[in-house]
């Protein structure tokens, strides 16, 4: 079985912690914790998929080993931490992915989707939402 590796990555000033498995010439898959839990979820699942898949999965920011800043110092909607997650997958050199979105987090993945349309090759979702945010544009 594959092992995972552990890393950092800043960010903005912001210390991403995130997990990876496999070669990095590998088909690519982003995966996104749900509410309240953090990359660790796919301690079991990473290696299983990592003989034909390179496997990505971040905590997002104040989730697990990632940086925790103050409420006065980061902006905690789903847009800005769409942003650190982009900033990460450019960092890994993400170029085309598939993304795993799970729970209260898939709005996350939905705006990095939006974002960079041609650059997911696949949506996954599990129990994941969607809404239009009143006041403060759609996803």
């Amino acid at each position: 079985m594959t092992t995972i590796d552990y890393r950092k990555a800043g960010v903005d000033g912001l210390e991403v912690f995130y997990r990876e498995a496999s070669r990095v010439d590998a088909p690519k898959v982003l995966l996104f914790h749900g509410f309240p839990s953090a990359g660790h979820m796919f301690g079991e699942l990473m290696p299983r998929l990592a003989d034909k898949f390179y496997v990505i999965a971040a905590d997002l920011p104040w989730f697990g080993q990632s940086g925790m800043p103050g409420r006065d110092k980061f902006n905690y909607r789903f847009d800005h931490i769409a942003r650190v997650i982009d900033r990460i997958t450019e960092f890994v050199s993400l170029n085309r992915f598939a993304i795993y979105v799970f729970d209260y987090v898939a709005p996350t993945g939905f705006r990095l989707v939006a974002r960079h349309p041609k650059r997911v090759a696949a949506i996954i979702s599990q129990n994941g939402n969607t809404y239009e945010l009143n006041g403060y544009g759609s996803l």
